[in-house]
């Protein structure tokens, strides 16, 4: 008879034990536990430097309208016009932006714009998150004044 080199005392300690896997769990939690906070607050810091570069874009986007058609969008029109000719515009030699998705800020919501603006030509902002109005005192990383 050909031996394996297993005995049954070292078949039965192949595995782990119940015990062990608890602990192994544990320790992963405890991980998950204090590594997500900073993740999270590192994904947000992503999202407005996101904000900062999109709103950037579409600001040259809406100087590209607005030099090629002698006017920025209206309000009617909004930030669409960058991508669809509005109707009436004789010279719009668009779309100024490739996707429809490049309207959005990284939380989905549609960019806010006014023409004329309060705060120059236009104003074009993110809601951020929540998606509202950031108003007068929201953090300056999400408009473009």
């Amino acid at each position: 008879m050909i031996s394996l080199g297993w005995t049954r005392s070292r078949a039965r300690q192949a595995g782990f034990t119940l015990l062990e896997l608890m602990i192994v769990i544990a320790i992963l939690g405890m991980l998950a536990f204090v590594a997500t906070p900073p993740l999270l607050r590192y994904l947000d810091v992503a999202k407005n430097d996101s904000v900062k570069v999109q709103l950037q874009g579409l600001g040259v986007a809406l100087d590209l309208y607005a030099y090629e058609t002698g006017h920025y969008p209206s309000n009617h029109d909004g930030l669409e016009s960058l991508v669809h000719r509005p109707s009436g515009a004789t010279r719009w030699n668009g779309p100024y932006l490739k996707q429809a998705e490049m309207l959005k800020d990284p939380w989905g919501h549609p960019y806010h714009y006014r023409m004329p603006g309060r705060h120059g030509s236009y104003d074009l902002y993110s809601g951020g998150p929540d998606g509202g109005d950031p108003g007068e005192n929201a953090a300056h990383d999400l408009r473009n004044w």
